[in-house]
């Protein structure tokens, strides 16, 4: 009998076999384990995305909720409130915000990058995508430098669960909370002495009078510390594995790194660090033969929809020429990712240095170490090796 446990250690390693049994038996299947439906084919999760009334984040959108977050922060909640606060957020993601950002990306990149002169063997991770996601987010931010392993090691906590309770452990909520009383020592300073950073762009933010309320610029503000180290840490992490087992990929970026922007966008359909969210239905569905009731939860699964041949054809094959429109590696309609812009700059310029470094590597390890993550998926280790 077949079985779809999100909480596997066996589909953090390689979800796609499990994918496509979904898609192709069981498109719309209820996973006993996750209790939850699964829509596992591209255009059904495409219909959830845009019917934000019967598919609604006001519940939570992670597989396995924080507390508190549902319903106040851009993830967990659905028009008009949402819309009022992507606005005011989205102020904040303003092009002229992000320009000032493009020469400390790239200076950022280029000191870690000269870091790994002359190592032959590295934990990618460790020694560049860490380090660089933290600067980065430290800087777009304005978080107090000195704190960047702590504040990664909580980040990396809050989006993971245990697999044995299927909920989040007292040591994911332990993170949660030093994040929020983290953050909101930060947003108190900023309140008092604005910079040209994203939490000053959030407290100030104002549309016709209106305002962040301290509640929410505190969510938005731990909820991008969260995105921004592990959904972009866990992306450069998945985009370096790809550079690594397709060689020819590889090396095509670096002899044209042009071609790392169309590389990014394959890699965000191939293998997305952004796995599944979930949705709460407002209303009784009937999909492919089966009837999910209002109040059940839904697994929309991006990861599976990105390899959908119904939508992209040989979807297994990693071919960074294919140009992959509409694809789910940012979520989509109105919950599309706020932070995508900055993500493909920070990406495009990490690796544009890294291969000035290490043009030529390959993956050391047979089988990888997956975090234990019903929503996020990525590498806890990712040992390189020069060639």
């Amino acid at each position: 009998m077949f079985r779809f446990d999100p909480y596997s250690p066996a589909v953090d390693a390689d979800p796609f076999p499990f994918y496509k049994t979904l898609r192709d038996e069981y498109p719309c299947f209820w996973s006993q384990e996750a209790n939850m439906w699964v829509l596992s084919r591209y255009s059904d999760i495409v219909t959830a995305l845009n019917d934000w009334q019967t598919y609604s984040s006001a519940k939570g959108n992670l597989m396995t909720e924080l507390p508190n977050r549902a319903g106040a922060t851009l993830g967990t909640t659905d028009p008009p409130r949402h819309d009022r606060l992507r606005g005011l957020v989205q102020h904040a993601f303003m092009k002229r915000n992000l320009e000032s950002l493009v020469g400390p990306i790239k200076g950022i990149a280029e000191e870690i990058a000269a870091g790994l002169r002359g190592r032959q063997q590295f934990d990618f991770i460790e020694a560049f995508s860490s380090k660089f996601t933290v600067r980065v987010l430290f800087a777009a931010l304005g978080l107090p430098l000195g704190d960047e392993e702590l504040v990664r090691e909580k980040a990396v906590l809050m989006v993971q669960s245990d697999a044995a309770t299927r909920q989040k452990g007292p040591e994911h909520i332990a993170a949660y909370n030093w994040m929020t009383d983290y953050a909101s020592k930060v947003i108190a300073e900023r309140r008092k002495n604005p910079q040209h950073d994203l939490i000053s762009h959030f407290s100030m933010a104002e549309i016709d009078g209106d305002r962040l309320d301290e509640r929410e610029v505190l969510l938005t503000t731990t909820t991008l510390i969260m995105a921004g180290i592990e959904s972009l840490g866990g992306f450069m992490a998945m985009f370096a594995l790809n550079m690594a087992d397709y060689p020819e990929a590889r090396r095509a970026c670096v002899a044209n790194p042009a071609l790392l922007t169309d590389a990014i966008e394959e890699s965000l359909r191939f293998n997305t660090s952004a796995q599944r969210f979930r949705r709460c239905l407002t209303r009784d569905v009937e999909l492919h033969g089966q009837t999910m009731r209002e109040g059940d939860f839904v697994c929309l699964a991006y990861g599976s929809g990105n390899r959908d041949e119904r939508q992209y054809p040989n979807p297994d094959v990693y071919d960074i020429g294919r140009k992959p429109k509409g694809h789910l590696g940012f979520g989509g309609s109105v919950h599309a990712c706020l932070g995508t812009t900055i993500a493909r700059l920070s990406v495009k310029a990490a690796f544009e240095e890294f291969h000035k470094v290490v043009p030529e590597y390959r993956r050391v390890q047979e089988h990888l170490p997956w975090m234990p993550s019903s929503t996020f998926r990525s590498p806890l280790r990712l040992e390189l090796a020069r060639i």
